[in-house]
């Protein structure tokens, strides 16, 4: 075959698109694949400037691309293939890759354009572009519900946690009220059916002192087992939320000494209550049920705790904005161990020994005083006595 048709044969038949120019940059020859990718007829290309095949900017600067290469030898396009945008007859434009190669006669100069379509590539790009955007997005959105899962998950694990606690509590609970109520209604029980044998005894000997002083046992049981039944009865009412603050105005001065004589008859031997008040101002508004309850309590525990011979300070401190109760002994105190616990109900500090007590009675204390909006607190060292505090805001 023919060396030329031979190469005539191979560009005609190339997949891709084939342009020839001259140093002017007029279109000499193109290929099928070059017409058919242009969408112009052979003879609506042949001798027209080869920039009508461009869009802007580069069909205005393609001419210039020539002359600044035959004048300066520096290569813009030549040899070095890239991508570039065409412009059909039609006006669309598509992406395809080009190379030019350049052919030197004796006489002249031409360049050979080899155009590989992209636009296929490009618009799978595109898709993969897509297709990867939106699997970000359903990343993101199922990350999203993963981390919204796994919140939950911790909730519900926290949830169960605190449950588990709150069963463990109240299973503690439910021990120490057993143990409590073992200990502190068998003993006052078996007291009085003792002091009531003796007293039988005694009677009939006519031996008085004896007789008193076991009558006294008893009543001092009947106290003990009704203070632990006036405990259970106010939990449960606190339990149930039947039990609410009723505020009243009353003056704290009279209520804290009327307080003071009724304790003073549950004292020990030569134990003295003695109750001071600071402040020019005497009426306060709060539910003076619920506070004599408290005051009762603490006075109460400070009588249990201290010895014969001593004192205990109840103070009242009315100011403009506040009023503050103190109740001070100097007992056994409280070991640093168990102050944390010391609200806590059922709860009793290790050096309690056989006083005996419920536990619920420091429990009811601080939900009273919550209930009337105020804070109890505590201070306390082993066997140097201790001092609870009763603050109020001033209404």
């Amino acid at each position: 075959m023919d060396r030329s048709k031979f190469l005539d044969a191979i560009i005609e038949n190339a997949i891709d698109g084939i342009i020839t120019i001259d140093d002017k940059g007029i279109i000499e020859h193109l290929n099928p694949a070059a017409l058919m990718l242009f969408g112009y007829d052979r003879a609506e290309l042949v001798g027209q400037n080869v920039s009508v095949l461009m869009p802007a900017p580069d069909k205005l600067r393609h001419d210039s691309y020539i002359h600044n290469y035959n004048e300066t030898g520096r290569k813009h396009i030549i040899g070095i293939g890239r991508e570039v945008h065409g412009q059909r007859k039609d006006g669309s434009t598509f992406p395809f890759r080009l190379g030019v190669s350049e052919v030197k006669f004796s006489d002249r100069k031409i360049y050979t354009g080899f155009i590989h379509d992209l636009s296929k590539e490009k618009a799978n790009e595109e898709q993969i572009k897509s297709y990867t955007e939106k699997l970000e997005v359903k990343i993101k959105e199922r990350t999203r519900d993963l981390v919204k899962l796994v919140s939950e998950l911790e909730m519900a694990k926290e949830n169960m946690s605190a449950l588990f606690e709150k069963e463990k509590e109240l299973n503690q609970l439910k021990t120490r009220f057993v143990s409590m109520a073992s200990h502190e209604f068998r003993t006052p029980l078996s007291s009085m059916q003792l002091s009531a044998s003796l007293i039988d005894k005694y009677t009939v000997k006519q031996d008085v002192a004896n007789v008193e002083k076991h009558t006294a046992k008893i009543k001092n049981s009947i106290n003990n087992l009704t203070t632990i039944l006036n405990d259970f009865l106010s939990l449960e009412k606190l339990e149930a939320g039947k039990v609410e603050a009723t505020a009243q105005v009353f003056n704290i001065i009279s209520f804290a000494e009327e307080i003071a004589e009724e304790m003073q008859l549950m004292t020990k031997q030569n134990q003295h209550i003695i109750y001071e008040h600071t402040g020019t101002k005497a009426n306060v508004l709060l539910d003076p049920n619920l506070l004599k309850n408290c005051i009762i309590n603490l006075i109460s525990n400070a009588i249990k705790y201290s010895g014969e011979d001593t004192l205990i300070q109840f103070n009242t401190i009315l100011k403009d904005d506040e009023l503050v109760l103190e109740v001070k002994d100097n007992g056994i105190g409280i070991p640093d161990i168990d102050q944390h616990n010391l609200f806590e109900p059922f709860f009793r500090a290790h050096n309690t020994g056989d006083i005996p007590g419920t536990g619920l009675g420091l429990n009811i204390v601080r939900r009273y005083v919550s209930l009337m909006d105020g804070v109890v607190t505590c201070k306390s060292e082993q066997n140097s006595g201790t001092i609870f505090t009763l603050s109020f805001p001033s209404k």
